[in-house]
């Protein structure tokens, strides 16, 4: 029966798709956070491995300069903090992005993080796919909110401007007018 629904629906099968990549992309950060909370132990040893990790992207050649000094001197000094924000933070994004809350904002953050993994000298074939899934999500952003809780909870109106706002402007006095006037 839901098969003849879905059937019956013209151009349902694009939106069908793209809500499959936003899922996919949200389990992908999701299973990051919770893998580097299980596997890697960052709670379990706090430091150790994203020590390592940003001292090993230093002696990296592609990592570029500006970037090798933000890991000396932002990454490094706040390397504890990074390690609790950044399992955290992977895992409420991708939970946002599956379930579709404030589905946009939480691709471009996750873009975001990505760019600076990609900087750390990480570009592999897993790397371009999620990339160029943030980006495709984006586009495709009319899709991205079929069965989204940002379409049920309306939440596209926060970030839309609306017409309606029209702001009430103050009388001018009939001797400046002129000033403001072309003629």
């Amino acid at each position: 029966m839901a098969i003849k629904l879905m059937g019956n629906q013209k151009g349902w099968l694009f939106p069908a798709l793209v809500v499959i990549m936003r899922v996919l992309f949200g389990l992908g950060w999701l299973l990051a956070g919770v893998t580097k909370i299980t596997d890697k132990s960052w709670f379990k040893e706090p430091g150790v491995f994203l020590t390592d990790y940003l001292n090993h992207a230093l002696e990296k050649p592609n990592v570029p300069f500006f970037y090798k000094e933000f890991i000396e001197h932002v990454a490094l000094e706040f390397v504890m903090t990074f390690n609790y924000v950044l399992p955290i933070l992977q895992i409420i994004i991708g939970a946002c992005i599956i379930l579709g809350f404030i589905t946009i904002p939480s691709i471009i953050i996750c873009l975001l993080m990505h760019v600076n993994f990609i900087l750390s000298g990480n570009m592999n074939l897993m790397s371009l796919v999620l990339y160029t899934s943030a980006f495709l999500l984006i586009i495709f952003r009319k899709e991205v909110y079929h069965l989204s809780l940002d379409k049920r909870t309306n939440i596209n109106s926060l970030i839309k401007t609306s017409n309606n706002n029209i702001e009430m402007r103050q009388p001018i006095d009939p001797g400046k007018e002129k000033l403001f006037s072309n003629t």
